[in-house]
C-alpha cells in the first residue's frame, strides 16, 4: 500500500504541522520486499572530511590487526583507533535517498517518493586518530639480522624476511609511518627484504669509514662516496658502505659529485652504545673517559647525546651509567610508566622527558602526561615524579 498525497495531508493535520512550512516533496518510507539487510549485516563508519576526500580521490583505507589485537584503520599517512558508538536514533540505509537541500535545487514533478528501507543500523563505527604501533616492525626485523653477504645465516633460507607487502600487512600502522619508521631502525632492504643490520656489523661498518676518514684527513663535513666506494670496496660490499654513509651522514651535491657529512652526535651515540652494551652498570667517570678516546679524534662526546638510550645515576656513589633504550619499552602509556617507575622511583622531568615524548600525541605535551600518569614534588629544591598507583 502507498500513501496517496491526500493521505499524507491529512496526517500532517493530525500532527498539527502546517504544511506550508515544509518542503512540498514527501519521503514515505517503508521495508519493502526487497528490504534484505538487517542490523549487523553492514557497518556504518564515520569520517572525518579529510579521509572522505581520500576515498573519492580513489585512495583506500585498510583496517589492520590480528586477532589477538584491537583493530586500526589505516590511511595512507595516519592510523585510527576503531571505536564502537551505540546511537538512540534509528539509523536507515536508503539507497537514492535525497537530502532537503538536494530537493530544493530540484524541480520534483511527483511530490510524494515512495522510498524503501534497504536496511538499518543502532551504533557506527567513529575513529579517533592514535599513535602508530611500531614496536611489532623491530620485533620482527630482529628476527634476522643482517650480518654481512657471507654470513652462514645468509646461506640459511629459513630464517624469517620482509618484503613492504608483508610489513603492511602485520604492522597496525600506515604505510608512511612504516617506512618513516624503517629509517629510525636505520633498516635497509636487501633483496627485496627489511633487514635490520646486526649492530657489531654496523659498527664494523662505521669503522671502515670513520678509519678511512682520518688516513685520508678528510673533514667530517664532506665525505666523497665516490672514493670510499673505491677504496673500502675490496671489505665490503658498495651497498653496504652507501647504507652506513646514509645512516650516520647527510648527503649532499657538490659541484657534480656526491658527499656525505658525517653526524659526530651518532657516530659517539653508537660507540656509546657498544660501549655500553656488554655491561650491566658503568662508572660514569670511567665510561666518560673511555668513550671519548674511542670516537674519531676531534669529536667531542657530551652525555646529552645519549638521551633515550642510558641512563645516569647521580645518586650512587660513585656515579653510573647503564644502557636503557626507549624503544625496549613497552608501547602502552600505563606500561610504559610503571616499567619506568619501578626501574626509579623518582624522576626529574629532564631524566624521564627522552623517555615519554614519543608517548605524546597531536597537541599533547610531556608536561600533560606527566600530570596524568605520575605526581609531583619537591625534593632538596627540585621538582621530581613518582607513580600515582603502587608499583608491584
Amino acid at each position: 500500500m502507498r500513501r496517496t498525497r491526500d493521505e499524507v495531508d491529512a496526517t500532517l493535520q493530525i500532527a498539527k504541522l502546517n504544511a506550508a512550512e515544509l518542503l512540498p516533496t514527501v519521503h514515505c518510507l517503508g521495508f519493502g520486499p526487497g528490504a534484505s539487510a538487517a542490523a549487523g549485516d553492514f557497518c556504518l563508519l564515520e569520517l572525518e572530511p579529510a579521509l572522505c576526500q581520500q576515498l573519492e580521490a580513489g585512495h583506500s583505507l585498510v583496517i589492520r590487526g590480528d586477532k589477538d589485537e584491537k583493530a586500526v584503520l589505516c590511511s595512507k599517512d595516519k592510523t585510527y583507533d576503531l571505536k564502537i558508538a551505540d546511537t538512540s536514533n534509528m539509523l536507515l540505509f536508503i539507497p537514492g535517498c535525497k537530502t532537503p537541500d538536494q530537493m530544493k535545487m530540484e524541480e520534483t514533478h511527483c511530490n510524494v517518493i515512495h522510498t524503501e528501507i534497504f536496511g538499518f543500523s543502532n551504533n557506527y563505527w567513529e575513529l579517533r586518530r592514535c599513535r602508530p604501533k611500531l614496536k611489532k616492525l623491530k620485533k620482527l626485523l630482529m628476527e634476522n639480522t643482517y650480518e654481512g653477504p657471507d654470513s652462514q645465516k645468509e646461506k640459511d633460507s629459513n630464517h624469517s624476511k620482509y618484503t613492504t607487502e608483508d610489513l603492511l600487512d602485520q604492522i597496525q600502522a600506515s604505510e608512511e609511518e612504516i617506512m618513516a619508521q624503517l629509517q629510525v631502525l636505520n633498516a635497509c632492504e636487501i633483496g627485496g627484504y627489511w633487514r635490520i643490520l646486526e649492530f657489531d656489523y654496523e659498527m664494523k661498518l662505521l669503522n671502515h669509514i670513520t678509519q678511512l676518514v682520518d688516513s685520508e684527513s678528510w673533514s667530517f663535513s664532506k665525505v666523497p662516496l665516490n672514493t670510499c666506494l673505491q677504496e673500502l670496496g675490496p671489505l665490503e660490499t658498495e651497498e653496504m658502505i652507501g647504507h652506513c654513509l646514509k645512516c650516520y651522514g647527510k648527503k649532499y651535491v657538490e659541484e657534480g659529485e656526491v658527499y656525505f657529512e658525517l653526524s659526530a652526535d651518532k657516530i659517539c651515540r653508537a660507540t656509546a652504545q657498544m660501549l655500553l652494551q656488554n655491561a650491566v652498570k658503568f662508572n660514569l667517570a670511567e665510561f666518560q673517559e673511555v668513550w671519548q678516546q674511542s670516537v674519531p679524534e676531534g669529536v667531542i662526546t657530551r652525555l646529552d647525546q645519549l638521551k633515550g638510550l642510558a641512563l645516569v645515576d647521580r645518586h650512587s656513589r660513585p656515579e653510573i651509567i647503564f644502557l636503557l633504550k626507549v624503544d625496549d619499552l613497552p608501547e602502552d602509556n600505563q606500561e610504559r610508566f610503571n616499567s619506568l617507575f619501578s626501574l626509579r622511583e623518582k624522576w626529574t622531568e629532564e631524566d624521564i622527558a627522552p623517555y615519554i615524548e614519543d608517548l605524546c600525541g597531536e597537541k599533547q605535551t610531556i608536561g600533560a602526561l606527566l600530570t596524568k600518569y605520575s605526581r609531583s614534588s619537591i625534593q632538596n629544591g627540585v621538582k621530581v615524579y613518582n607513580s600515582r598507583r603502587p608499583i608491584c
